[in-house]
């Protein structure tokens, strides 16, 4: 299958973004800088909650994209409808009145609460806040890895509140994720010793458990999403909008309290708070470096929401899944290069395993091997796709009204099975 080069681009672009995502935030839990009180010692920007309204805001970019292609096309689109049903009327010269009237029929009569997004939105925020406090206590190779996990957790979440049934590919597939979970955790656990901040080992155990606790949350939004939001027609980049502005509304009005709320030991500020929004807006002053990482984490969130909802459109969600594995080993690559970590072997083995089982879940390996056995026997005919899309992957066939046999874990607008 040869491809084009916008799929190129957007395959490219996909793979960019995502590592930067992760990257960016790290870099800014790295920096060093001083609190409004200069004449203390800095300390590590540590402002997760911060860092998650970062990424409402990425996420409510979307929604602008969105309305700009929207209406950039709706005049064409309109104008198109009413000449097929009458080829008297003309739309141009009452257009600002026509889009109003007529915008539902291009989503054939689309019609839904907006608020049906805010309990995603909550998934996704507790997910992210959790993620990014997990993210100061692990790598971000590790980090990338344990959200992995979220695969399992949706097929689990499946199973128990949308009646799917797994298949023996599917579970083998789970078991081998799990393996490779369970590798990496132990791999960072045992071999990780100069982790940043001097983190013990319960602080990184601790860590690993945030990690694979948001992914839950994640799936949980999956779940919630297909159950109460995928009957509707809704654009994923339009979905990934409105969960933008609930997120940063529902944690924007949690940062209040959060302010007055004191810990025994934090690095949010001087006085402890569960999250001090001042003394973060300091340390940003105080090192530039923490506002380019935290502009970088908005603008790539964006991006790879966008890259990744037209992978899936213009390839298939598999070969989303497969660039994702690759933006984690490029993760783990520049990680290394950067000397953020050490090289242990161990933690190539939890890849492979992560790699496999995702391959084997999703149906990549058994088309590939099909693949191959045609072109040896030397079967005629059009080429097919180098990978299935998710719904052949999962035993649906194109073109056809049934369901797929197996898992059919949804795939949440903006979000996929791996990275969530």
């Amino acid at each position: 299958m040869a491809f084009t080069p916008y799929q190129l681009f957007l395959a490219g672009l996909m793979l960019i973004t995502g590592t930067i995502n992760t990257l960016s935030t790290k870099w800014a839990d790295r920096q060093d800088a001083h609190f409004c009180n200069r004449t203390a010692e800095p300390k590590k920007f540590e402002h997760p909650f911060l860092q998650a309204l970062g990424m409402f805001i990425g996420e409510f970019l979307c929604l602008l994209v969105f309305k700009f292609i929207w209406y950039s096309t709706a005049h064409y689109r309109i104008a198109q409808m009413t000449y097929k049903g009458d080829s008297s009327s003309t739309v141009v010269q009452y257009w600002p009145i026509q889009i109003k009237k007529d915008i539902h029929l291009l989503e054939g009569e689309q019609v839904f609460n907006p608020f049906i997004f805010w309990v995603a939105s909550i998934f996704d925020m507790l997910s992210t806040c959790l993620s990014y406090f997990a993210l100061n206590l692990t790598t971000a190779s590790s980090f990338q890895m344990l959200r992995g996990s979220v695969m399992v957790f949706t097929a689990i979440f499946s199973i128990l509140f949308l009646k799917r049934r797994l298949t023996l590919i599917h579970w083998i597939g789970i078991i081998t994720v799990v393996a490779g979970l369970v590798v990496v955790g132990v791999s960072d656990l045992l071999f990780n010793k100069e982790s940043e901040g001097n983190h013990t080992g319960a602080q990184k155990f601790l860590g690993i458990i945030l990690i694979l606790l948001a992914m839950v949350f994640t799936s949980l939004q999956v779940v919630y999403e297909e159950r109460f939001i995928g009957k509707y027609n809704i654009p994923p980049l339009q979905a990934v909008g409105w969960e933008g502005i609930f997120g940063f509304c529902t944690l924007g009005v949690l940062i209040i309290p959060f302010h007055f709320i004191h810990m025994s030991s934090s690095n949010t500020g001087p006085d402890y708070r569960l999250e001090d929004i001042p003394s973060a807006f300091c340390q940003m002053g105080d090192n530039y470096r923490i506002i380019i990482a935290t502009v970088g984490n908005i603008l790539s969130i964006a991006f790879f929401n966008f890259a990744g909802i037209s992978v899936t459109k213009e390839l298939s969600s598999t070969t989303r899944m497969v660039l994702d594995s690759g933006r984690t080993l490029l993760i783990w690559a520049i990680s290394l290069a950067l000397s953020w970590q050490k090289f242990y072997p161990l933690q190539i083995g939890g890849f492979i395993l992560l790699v496999i089982g995702m391959g084997i879940y999703n149906g990549v390996w058994l088309h590939l091997y099909r693949q191959f056995e045609a072109c040896r026997r030397g079967s005629g005919g059009e080429r097919a796709p180098l990978l299935p899309s998710y719904d052949e992957a999962n035993g649906f066939t194109p073109g056809t009204s049934d369901v797929p046999s197996g898992a059919g874990v949804y795939v949440a607008p903006g979000k996929d099975a791996i990275n969530g």
